[in-house]
């Protein structure tokens, strides 16, 4: 179990890794599809890149923050997160878990809200 864990965490931190280095790869070419994107008067996205990784990052910390809470059992939890907005899915065993998940993820740095639609299946129920 210890190392099914500690699996997980490593795969969350490789994740932001090839984010931020994804990141970098693109910064340099960003400046001239800025350029191209003015002249035509066009917008290249609707988000910008350092909103897109700082989700990202929020979304890893959350992550792993669940993950290495001894209090949650968050192996059904979902987190997606987009312009500060957490949106927590899945299922959890017991309400004191989906409390306190939300907690967690309330205390991260960079989180506007957070939207809990986690369900409680008890252990044993059928759905």
């Amino acid at each position: 179990m210890k190392a099914l864990q500690s699996l997980k965490i490593a795969s969350i931190v490789a994740s932001v890794l090839f984010a931020v280095g994804a990141s970098a790869q693109t910064t340099s070419g960003a400046s001239s599809q800025r350029t191209d994107s003015a002249s035509n008067g066009t917008s290249a996205s609707s988000e910008s890149l350092g909103q897109h990784i700082s989700d990202g990052a929020i979304t890893a910390k959350a992550k792993a923050e669940l993950i290495g809470a001894k209090d949650v059992h968050a192996s059904r939890v979902h987190v997606k997160t987009r312009h500060g907005v957490v949106w927590l899915t899945g299922s959890v065993p017991r309400a004191a878990d989906k409390q306190r998940a939300q907690e967690i993820v309330r205390g991260i740095s960079g989180v506007q809200s957070v939207h809990n639609r986690l369900k409680v299946i008890e252990a044993g129920s059928s759905e």
